[in-house]
């Protein structure tokens, strides 16, 4: 079982955010986080529950009362969609063609996508 610390450098080092930008972030001094990630200090209630927040992760994930994050990243979800798309077989013709297609004709589609994608606001 993972601690709360490296949990919380754990999600810290998979959002690409510095132990000090991510300090600051929480309200704590950098020397302070640091000792959280090494499991030498834990954060107060308030901390935690911003930690949690920060990353979109329960305080039950942090503390290790569950093993899994149960809340998925967005690039996460971009990738299962994009992998269902990917894997429909009725797509799975008009996709495996893409890359034949002419660039006028894919700028095209990509135009026609936009024109999709904006009227859906």
């Amino acid at each position: 079982m993972a601690s709360l610390g490296s949990r919380i450098k754990g999600l810290r080092e998979k959002c690409n955010i510095s132990q000090k930008d991510f300090a600051v972030k929480i309200g704590v001094s950098n020397v302070v986080l640091s000792r959280y990630e090494s499991d030498e200090r834990k954060p107060d209630y308030d901390t935690l529950q911003l930690i949690a927040d920060f990353f979109e992760v329960s305080t039950d994930y942090l503390l290790g009362r569950i093993e899994k994050n149960p809340k998925i990243t967005k690039q996460e979800q971009d990738e299962a969609e994009f992998q269902a798309f990917a894997n429909n077989p009725s797509l799975q013709k008009w996709y495996k063609e893409l890359p034949k297609s002419r660039e006028e004709d894919l700028e095209k589609l990509r135009m026609m996508w936009e024109i999709i994608k904006s009227s859906e606001k």
